[in-house]
């Protein structure tokens, strides 16, 4: 097992004491899992239409959208999902939403 993932499994956490939506009652143990291999679509952050207004922070529900200094920063695809929320909440149309592996040509997608 990945010693950064022996803090989420606690001996004293049994099989008997695991919710019924099978989570393990440790606060903070979304970090060890890396969600983003689930997407098939992802954002794209296109800097020249940016506002910097964070709606996309403020609505993501997987914590993705990193703000630096008050304005957008970046996505973190580890944990980024590709719900499209952010896509469509951006009111500048800042944030393109693209195939997974497809490349992104004169748009920012932090990789």
């Amino acid at each position: 097992m990945n010693k950064k993932h022996e803090k989420v499994i606690a001996p004293d956490v049994g099989w008997r004491n695991v919710t019924r939506a099978g989570i393990i009652p440790t606060a903070g143990n979304a970090e060890y899992y890396e969600t983003g291999g689930w997407r098939t679509k992802k954002p794209v952050w296109i800097e020249d239409k940016c506002i910097h207004c964070l709606l996309c922070w403020r609505f993501c529900p997987d914590s993705s959208v990193i703000a630096e200094d008050g304005k957008f920063g970046r996505f973190d695809y580890e944990h980024c999902k590709g719900c499209g929320i952010c896509v469509n909440v951006c009111p500048s149309d800042a944030i393109d939403f693209i195939d997974e592996g497809e490349t992104s040509e004169g748009r920012n997608d932090g990789e």
